[in-house]
């Protein structure tokens, strides 16, 4: 988990390398283009696939939903620092945890309200409203947090009757096909360089999510989601020394108040499975 965590920070530097120069509409959509070469081995499994209305309606749904927080995120990265970004990103958990209880009847007991509220407050506590003027990018951290709370919780009601690898090919490559007409109305001839540092995106995003998916297999998620934490670090130290942006002690404290209310929340998923597993 720590080396997925270093991944994904890598991923947010570059993408704060690149800047501006690539609007992020196009450097979202190269980021998945090129990204393609890593799914080739599941495109096999993906037109075996025998889908439902029901299914095609709930891909359709992800799809334009982790669309359109990938575009969300990549302007959110350009705008704000490399630590918001990464401590923003943390309430994506607690949107699936509030939208698990509003539309799949998953039971919300007092404990998860009350570390849902912890969370919210860490949100406060790092965009810290009226005491500070918000921007675009803020703004599009938040929605992109909202789309990938939509993204994960559709992946979760998938996952129920689908393989796992099929589910990231097909979103991998309906992404890219809804994202190409938002890159070619801003389209901006990128040079050698901007391609393969936006290869080098996907390459680090790819191995992040491969890390992660070791991690929860290696050990509970009460166990590994504190570990995320170190991502914050990481992304706080990176930002300093690469972009010279601020340390900015709200951020971190938000950022850890939010972490903290998201590993509260694996932890008693964790011991409800457990408790079942026992009674079952």
């Amino acid at each position: 988990m720590a080396i997925a965590g270093l991944n994904f920070v890598a991923v947010t530097a570059i993408v704060k390398h690149i800047g501006p120069a690539i609007p992020p509409q196009q450097a979202a959509f190269l980021r998945y283009l090129l990204g393609l070469v890593f799914v080739l081995p599941m495109l096999r499994p993906i037109f075996r696939v025998s889908m439902s209305r029901q299914m095609l309606i709930l891909f359709t749904w992800r799809s334009v939903a982790h669309a359109g927080a990938v575009i969300c995120w990549f302007f959110a990265v350009t705008r704000i620092t490399i630590a918001e970004v990464t401590s923003m990103n943390y309430l994506a958990p607690i949107g699936v945890t509030v939208g698990a209880a509003l539309f799949l009847g998953e039971k919300l007991a007092y404990r998860r309200i009350l570390a849902v509220l912890v969370a919210l407050i860490g949100a406060v506590i790092i965009l810290r409203p009226g005491f500070r003027e918000l921007s675009d990018g803020h703004l599009a951290m938040l929605l992109a947090a909202l789309f990938f709370s939509v993204s994960f919780l559709t992946a979760k009601r998938l996952s129920d009757t689908m393989n796992a690898a099929v589910i990231v090919g097909i979103l991998s490559v309906s992404v890219t096909v809804i994202m190409l007409p938002f890159a070619l109305a801003v389209w901006v001839p990128p040079s050698t360089t901007q391609l393969l540092w936006l290869f080098f995106v996907s390459l680090f995003a790819t191995a992040g999510h491969y890390t992660m998916t070791l991690a929860f297999r290696c050990a509970p998620v009460s166990v590994t989601q504190p570990v995320l934490f170190l991502q914050l670090v990481w992304s706080s130290i990176l930002g300093v020394i690469l972009f010279s942006e601020p340390t900015d002690i709200w951020v971190v404290t938000g950022g850890g108040v939010i972490l903290g209310s998201v590993s509260f929340i694996a932890w008693r998923e964790v011991q409800e499975d457990r408790r079942k597993s026992d009674t079952g």
